[in-house]
This record gives structure tokens, sequence and C-alpha cells, in this order.
């Protein structure tokens, strides 16, 4: 029987020395057993590291990822399992693909059982400031691992916390980082746990003040932190307690709940009935003295619009441009931000594309009324930017009264509807662009109703050849325009 020795319980480095070394001597895995220093030693013959030629020996590109993690466990048999998994490699190529092994099962099963440990280190690590003597302070932390994940995680913590000095405590192995390389030393006893500091007093504060009770789902918590490391975390002394506790809080909030809506919620749907009943009365007495019999007094009445919210950010009223008797109504969902700027619609990017497509189908912008279903930009300010917004239902149908006289002003013969929101402004409830595009729809005004999509979902689109196929579909659709009135061409 051969011996090789491991600096530490964790020696990768040692043991595939020391495994390169015996099997470019021939040696069965029966023939080899491997111990770490410090740990008793076992009768037989050292190892030498120098004898034979390990050039011809290959393993898969997985297997040293595999064995380091390997290593780490704390099965007594960790580096003989993966000196068996090394020798049956040089005549077993792909046996790591073969689940079903015993040995290859084992050595996963364990590589898992690394990884989880590794990860919980990371997570539930407290470190404790001590104060030394020439008030520098040093961090230190106490964990009890279940495994020998000290020199696998410490990189993590040298990058996290590269500008502290720090000391991680296990009575598996120990770590400090002084700021400049790490260092390994024994076991810790659990009396050199560092006692709890100010920060950790606040910490426990605010853990508790966040608890939700209502929130509460157990099993999911103990899946994320088992109870097995609740040792090794300062708040664990609240969690039972919290939990206990958790029904007659949840009990306390319920009955101690506001009885009144919040002040936001009050004013928000404050806003949105005042939109409504200037909505209702714009629409049965003319709101604004008289109901408008020219596109140029609807345009004038609707720059002082404060029927909804949007009026208020958004830079100016963009109301519909075009002949007062076009034969066509194109209906967008609302400006964008260019429009806003300049107060007419589609000039921006969705325009060029609406543009183009009008021109491939030989339609004269000239000849036809462009228009929105919202008639200001409703949008999201980031940073420099304004990002556009959806209007909602409520806004759409607030804003249906200025498109109602648009269209009983222009009286088209044909409306052609952007986007669903413009088919909802339209009709007057929702449908879908999958069901209703590129149908002619009869209109109870004796118009009709061709809905396609907006131009904009077309720039939206990040495949290039989806992109390409529906911008033909929407120069078809153009196309079908000129088709059903021919008034309108170029």
């Amino acid at each position: 029987m051969f011996v090789a020795t491991l600096a530490h319980a964790a020696d990768f480095d040692g043991w595939r020395v020391a495994a390169r070394a015996a099997l470019a001597q021939g040696l069965t895995p029966e023939a080899l057993t491997f111990v770490v220093e410090g740990e008793g030693t076992l009768f037989g013959e050292n190892l030498s590291l120098s004898a034979g030629d390990a050039s011809t020996i290959r393993v898969p590109k997985a297997f040293p990822d595999l064995a380091r993690l390997v290593v780490c466990h704390r099965d007594p048999q960790r580096f003989n399992l993966c000196y068996r998994l090394l020798w049956r490699l040089q005549h077993e190529r792909r046996l790591l693909e073969i689940a079903s092994d015993v040995e290859v099962r084992r050595a996963y099963e364990m590589e898992k059982a690394v990884r989880r440990d590794s990860h919980k280190m990371k997570a539930f690590v407290r470190f404790r400031e001590v104060v030394e003597g020439e008030g520098q302070s040093h961090f230190i932390a106490w964990f009890e691992p279940f495994h020998h994940v000290v020199e696998l995680t410490a990189p993590f913590f040298m990058r996290r916390f590269t500008g502290m000095r720090w000391t991680i405590l296990t009575p598996l192995r120990s770590v400090h980082w002084d700021g400049v390389e790490l260092r390994y030393g024994p076991p810790a006893p659990e009396s050199d746990k560092p006692a709890d500091d100010a920060m950790e007093t606040l910490w426990l504060t605010y853990y508790a003040s966040i608890f939700n009770p209502a929130r509460l789902k157990v099993k999911a918590m103990q899946a994320e932190m088992p109870q097995k490391y609740w040792h090794n975390l300062p708040e664990a002394q609240l969690i039972r307690p919290l939990i206990e506790g958790a029904e007659a809080a949840s009990r306390r909030m319920i009955e101690t709940a506001p009885t009144a809506p919040g002040l936001r919620h009050e004013r928000s749907r404050e806003r949105m009935d005042m939109a409504v009943a200037a909505a209702r009365q714009d629409e049965a007495f003319g709101g604004f003295n008289k109901r408008p019999d020219t596109l140029d007094e609807a345009r004038d009445q609707a720059s002082r619009c404060r029927a909804c919210p949007l009026w208020e950010p958004a830079t100016q009223t963009v109301f519909g441009q075009g002949p007062a008797n076009a034969p066509v109504i194109f209906v967008g969902e609302q400006p964008g931000d260019q429009e806003d700027l300049a107060g007419q619609p589609f000039i921006g990017p969705a325009g060029k594309v609406f543009d183009t497509a009008l021109g491939q189908a030989g339609v004269d912008r000239r000849q036809v009324y462009v228009t929105n279903a919202v008639k200001h930009f409703k949008f999201v300010p980031r940073g420099k930017r304004r990002i556009h917004q959806k209007p909602n239902m409520g806004e759409v149908k607030v804003c249906r009264w200025w498109l109602d006289i648009e269209r009983e002003l222009v009286k088209p013969k044909l409306i052609v509807a952007l986007g669903a929101t413009a088919a909802a402004a339209v009709l007057g409830k929702s449908v879908t662009i999958r069901d209703t595009r590129s149908r002619l729809i009869d209109l109870d005004d004796g118009g009709r109703l061709l809905i396609t999509v907006h131009p904009a979902y077309i720039l939206r689109l990040p495949d290039p050849a989806a992109q390409k196929a529906e911008e033909q579909a929407f120069h078809a659709d153009m196309a079908l325009v000129k088709e059903t009135v021919p008034e309108v061409a170029a």
C-alpha cells in the first residue's frame, strides 16, 4: 500500500500532483490511499512524486473542475474516489457522461453539496468590527461550514471586500486578508468568535422592523436559509420568535388596517372623476360653450383641453392635420416626443415609416387626414429622455370626444386605425390586431374601418427578417387603402 500525504483537507493541488505520479507508476486505486497531514498516518510506503512518465495522462475538460470541488467534501473517501475516477477515465473516456454509474453519480452529488455550501457561506457570513490598538478596524466573522469550502470561497470575499482587513474563522480552517494577500490558517475554536458590535444591534433592529408576517412562508424561507445555518447568523435569535408571533401580528395588521384609502389614491380618483365629468359635460352641453363647426375651431378648443391629467406634463395638444374633406382618416395612438415638441402628428421615426409606406403604395399624404386617439404625449422621464408610455383606456375614452368631432367634421369614407389603441378608440371596444387586421369593417355612420399595425411596432421588432416581413404587410395594407379610396392617389 502506498500513501500520499496532503497538506490540508482541501488540497486539490497536492492531490493532483500525487495522482499524476501514482498513475504514471501504474498504481491501481486499491494500491493507493490519501491522508491529510496531521490527521493520523497509515502504515505503508510513501508515494514517490517523481517516478514515472505522466505525459500520456489524458482526461476530459470537465474532470479537473469536478475533482476540485469533490476534494472539498467532508467524505473521508473523497480523494480516493477522485483517483478511482481518474484511473477509470484512462480506459473509459466517456465515463463522466454515464449518469447511472455509482461512482460518477456520487461525485456529482458531492460536487452539488459543496457548491451549495459555498453559496451559503457567501450568503450567511456576518462580519463584526473589532477596533485594534491603533484605532484600525479589523472585521472578523465566525462561520461553520459543512464542507471544506474556505479555500474555495475566500477569493469571493477578497474581491468583494478588497479595501478592508478581514478574517473568517471556522472549525475547519481559517483565512485572513490583509489587503495584499490571502493567508490560510488552522481551525479556530468557537471561543474566538467575536462579540456583537454596534452595527449588529442596528442590523437586528432593522431586520425585525421589516419582517412582514402576512407574507411569511416558512418552507420557502427554510429552503433558502436551512436551520443548520441559523447558528451562524446573528439574526437567527429573532427568527423563531418572529415566526411564532406571525399569526398574532397578522391579525393586528388586519384589525388596525386603515378604513379609508390613502391620500395618493384619493387624488388619483379625484382627477379621474373630474376627467369623466368634463368629458360628459362636453358631450352633453358643449363644454367649451359651443360645439366646434370647423376643424380650426376644434383645434383651438383642444389646445385648452384639461379633461384628463395628460395635458399638464405635455408641451402642447397635438391635434389632427389634413384637408377638412379628406376621404381617409389615419388614427394613431398618441403623439411621440418629436410630435409633442413640434405640435404635428407623425413626424418622428414612426412617421418616416408611415410616409415611406404611403409613398410606395402611391398614397398622397396631403390628401389624407392624420390624427391620434389621444392628443397629448404620455411619457415617463428618464434622465434627459422622455420614454413613451401607453395611454390607458380611461384616457382613450376621455379623448375620444375629440376624435368623434374630427370624424363628424371630416366625414371620411375610410378610417385606418394604426394599432390596437386606435382601433379601440374608433370602435369603443378593445379588439386584437391578429383577428381584425387587413379587413374592411362597416361602421354605423356609413364609413368603413381598416385596422393595421402602428408603424412604431415595426421599428421595435428586433429581428431584421421579421421587421422586413412586417414592413411588406404594412405596405400591402396601405395599397388596400388606395384601392378602396382611389381619390387619395398621388
